[in-house]
């Protein structure tokens, strides 16, 4: 099949803005006239502002990726922690106990196990990138309508501009306008839970490790910063997230050093801070003819093992693919067979996760002693075995699926 095809791709955050690369330097990009449409501002990024809230644990997978489209080394230069350590333990073991999960870089011959870096930074590395992409940008326009006209898609913006599209990539968010224009469902399941985000600067150096501990209302992450601060994601009950966002610094610095078991000695609050409610969701389809989902439009995981944004590179990285191959067949990359074939390769991948992390969560807030005891004994052994070890890091470093 002869001639370009307009393909428009709705939200820029760090998936919708991968994939503009990726199809902007795919080998078929000629075939394309690539549109990024936005309902925000474009997103503006200083080195010399403070570390914002919003950061991603980058698997080691997913930093190839973003090499690859020429984004990871302004990233590298600017700012990213690298972390080479993580420790994983529940509140009823103490961190040196032999139920402790270890993951060390050495011991699976990599450098570091991630990174963790702002969200706001890997979208200025990869708008920088794309400044000499044929990609036309469209910023403060949110989508008034969409409709289905022909055997193509119109979008028309709040300024009465139409856009017309053989192939829509939403991109767009858990909200996703995209996903419910097209009546595109979800399974929803609500955790019962929020997630409470700041910073922190500890008592003792981080080490340049990621620590993890399972609380009964839910987990406490502490992720390395590159200043020596943490950010923490401290997954618990609606009120006591509440609390938290109103609590005054010493308050809040006493209950969560208390909360960390005083691993890095006394915290205290050190950023802003921020709260959302935590749902698992996931999208019935992923495709229809003319549309595909990404990212968090197609999926929501729980935020204890980090692999949100890991998930959306990796959605991205496989509908580019499916793409510039349908291309290079002669084939409409907006037909449903096509696009089924990136669905096929990515949803099941993603419900498992999704799964994983919703049982994994379950398994640690349950009182039952028996299921305790069963918890703390599966650690030790999980500590022992090689290959499910490896199989589970490979998967975390995103070398794996």
């Amino acid at each position: 099949m002869k001639g370009r095809f307009n393909v428009v791709i709705v939200g820029a955050g760090v998936t919708g803005l991968t994939i503009a690369a990726l199809l902007s330097q795919g080998q078929h990009s000629d075939r394309m006239r690539l549109t990024l449409v936005d309902a925000m501002e474009r997103p503006q990024y200083s080195a010399d502002d403070d570390i914002t809230l919003r950061v991603s644990a980058i698997a080691n997978g997913s930093a190839a990726l973003l090499e690859r489209i020429g984004a990871w080394s302004a990233v590298r230069e600017t700012r990213a922690c690298a972390f080479d350590r993580m420790r994983v333990w529940d509140e009823s073991s103490a961190l040196e106990s032999a139920e402790t999960l270890r993951f060390d870089a050495a011991e699976f011959a990599v450098s570091q196990l991630g990174f963790i870096v702002e969200n706001s930074l890997l979208r200025h590395a990869i708008l920088g990138v794309l400044a000499a992409a044929d990609i036309e940008f469209v910023f403060a326009s949110p989508i008034q309508a969409l409709r289905q006209d022909g055997q193509r898609f119109c979008l028309q913006l709040d300024d009465a501009r139409e856009l017309k599209a053989d192939l829509i990539i939403g991109a767009d968010g858990a909200q996703s306008f995209i996903r419910q224009s097209v009546a595109i469902g979800t399974h929803d399941w609500p955790y019962g839970q929020a997630a409470f985000v700041t910073h922190l600067r500890p008592e003792k150096p981080h080490r340049n490790t990621a620590w993890q501990r399972f609380l009964r209302n839910g987990p406490l992450g502490m992720l390395p910063l590159p200043d020596g601060r943490l950010s923490i994601v401290w997954t618990t009950t609606e009120e006591q997230a509440d609390w938290a966002m109103s609590a005054s610094e010493e308050e809040l610095g006493k209950s969560l050093s208390e909360a960390s078991d005083q691993v890095l000695g006394a915290l205290t609050v050190a950023g802003p801070r921020g709260k959302f409610a935590l749902v698992a969701r996931h999208a019935k389809h992923y495709v229809k003819s003319g549309i595909a989902l990404i990212g968090d439009a197609a999926h929501a995981v729980h935020p204890l093992a980090g692999q949100g944004a890991n998930l959306g590179l990796q959605d991205a990285a496989t509908l580019a693919d499916v793409v510039e191959t349908a291309l290079g067949n002669g084939e409409h990359p907006g037909d449903r067979p096509v696009l089924r074939r990136y669905e096929r390769a990515r949803k099941g991948a993603n419900a498992a996760m999704l799964h994983f992390m919703t049982g994994l969560n379950h398994l640690f807030a349950t009182d039952l002693a028996l299921i305790g005891e069963l918890r703390t004994t599966g650690m030790r052994l999980f500590n022992c075995s090689g290959p499910i070890r490896e199989h589970v890091a490979g998967v975390a470093l995103g070398t794996e699926r």
